[in-house]
């Protein structure tokens, strides 16, 4: 399976936009995440269906295959997005950074060294492998 890499931003106007980074032609947009998922998903059919090969600067050849989309969010959109779900102490909890400093990215008051980042992205990743081992008795 191919793994695609799409960029999910939120506009000022809460409006999703996801695109594909290697072909930033193709992409999605709606009032949610699910509806700009969507959108890119029938841009990425149309560009097989009805332009095929013929679009070659816009055709890529992982579309002939199986594909997964790995999702690229920056801090302050992606902690909007999960608000109900993810805090800033939870994450600041699991990623060991103090929660302050996390409410800060979460707000765009500062922004992540890349070092900080890491350790986010790998407190989420070790989060739902937990979560997607749990099996209730």
């Amino acid at each position: 399976m191919v793994r695609v890499d799409i960029t999910i931003s939120v506009g000022q106007d809460g409006f999703y936009s996801v695109y594909c980074n290697d072909y930033p032609a193709l992409f999605g947009s709606g009032e949610t995440l699910d509806d700009a998922i969507s959108e890119l998903r029938d841009t990425l059919r149309i560009t097989k269906e009805e332009l095929g090969r013929d679009a070659a600067a816009f055709y890529p050849e992982w579309l002939d295959e199986e594909y997964e989309f790995v999702t690229h969010w920056n801090i302050t959109d992606l902690m909007a997005y999960y608000s109900g779900v993810i805090t800033p102490t939870a994450l600041g909890r699991l990623a060991n950074i103090h929660p302050k400093q996390v409410w800060a990215y979460m707000h765009g008051h500062s922004k992540p060294r890349k070092a900080q980042a890491i350790r986010m992205e790998i407190a989420l990743h070790k989060l739902g492998r937990e979560l997607m081992n749990i099996e209730f008795i």
